[in-house]
């Protein structure tokens, strides 16, 4: 990997030699390092075997919600586009943590992030949710996308995977045909971060927030306050201070945990039956 991250400096203009090269925590799919040159401290994900979009992926990511000019994310060196199993990384400022930042600002920021929007939902090509694909060609209906690029491609992985018993998966399927009770057909399409948990947001030296590790869409902002909400990491202030910039949907509380199945079901297929409770809990909810 040291090679690959050598010739990854090389190529943005970084020659300078390597006084610091350590591995770091940095979540559980990828290696992470923390890389400081002569020239500046840098923070790379390296993995290998790993689709050739792999990395592009989050750089477009990270890149749209800098776009915003609402929130603050790393920039993006440099991305590889490995094939064939090659080892490959994508180079990233390194984000000195200090201060920890006000939930407010962060509220504030996601929410004006939020107000970013698009002509319809999705984003145009795949991108990721942990290590699996996900579905996210552009849809001009929000409850179509959210029906058949995000439930239903879980819940066909869930059956390959021999995780949705027959009573589950009948479940599941007769909520997909009534999705429309509950699911909007047109609600904004914000710019959404994908995977906002209390892990993926983090403070610089300064007390700044930033939003690392996206899987961005354009989609229902309940989407996302939905999630936050589903494993904690988020105090009441965060919430106060996102609504006082952008309201969250009156029928909110009613359509949160048909948001929060889908994270469910991700966690179901990529760490097992410990969250089968909770998908059948909402299944049981809706389809009683």
């Amino acid at each position: 990997m040291e090679k690959v991250i050598r010739n990854a400096l090389h190529s943005i203009g970084d020659q300078t030699p390597i006084e610091s090269m350590k591995q770091v925590s940095g979540g559980d799919i990828n290696q992470s390092y923390y890389i400081r040159t002569n020239k500046q401290p840098y923070f790379i994900k390296g993995n290998e075997g790993v689709p050739s979009h792999f990395f592009k992926v989050e750089a477009d990511g990270l890149e749209r919600i800098q776009k915003t000019r609402t929130i603050q994310v790393p920039q993006v060196h440099y991305y590889d586009e490995p094939e064939n199993g090659e080892k490959g990384v994508l180079v990233m400022d390194w984000i000195q943590q200090g201060a920890q930042a006000s939930p407010e600002e962060l509220g504030r920021n996601l929410a004006l992030m939020h107000k970013e929007t698009a002509d319809q939902y999705g984003l145009g090509h795949s991108t990721f949710v942990g290590e699996l694909d996900q579905p996210n060609d552009w849809k001009t209906s929000w409850l179509e996308y959210y029906r058949d690029y995000r439930l239903a491609p879980q819940l066909h992985l869930a059956i390959q995977n021999g995780r949705a018993s027959a009573k589950r998966r009948s479940k599941l399927e007769a909520l997909l045909e009534k999705l429309d009770q509950w699911i909007p057909e047109k609600p904004e399409a914000s710019l959404l971060h994908g995977d906002l948990w209390g892990g993926n947001w983090m403070s610089d030296a300064e007390g700044r927030p930033y939003l690392i590790d996206p899987s961005v869409l354009y989609g229902d902002h309940a989407f996302e306050l939905a999630f936050t909400e589903l494993f904690g990491g988020f105090p009441s202030s965060f919430y106060k201070a996102y609504e006082q910039t952008f309201p969250l949907p009156s029928n909110y509380e009613e359509v949160k945990p048909l948001y929060q199945l889908f994270y469910l079901l991700v966690h179901l297929n990529m760490f097992g039956e410990s969250y089968g409770s909770s998908v059948d809990r909402i299944l049981n909810h809706y389809t009683d």
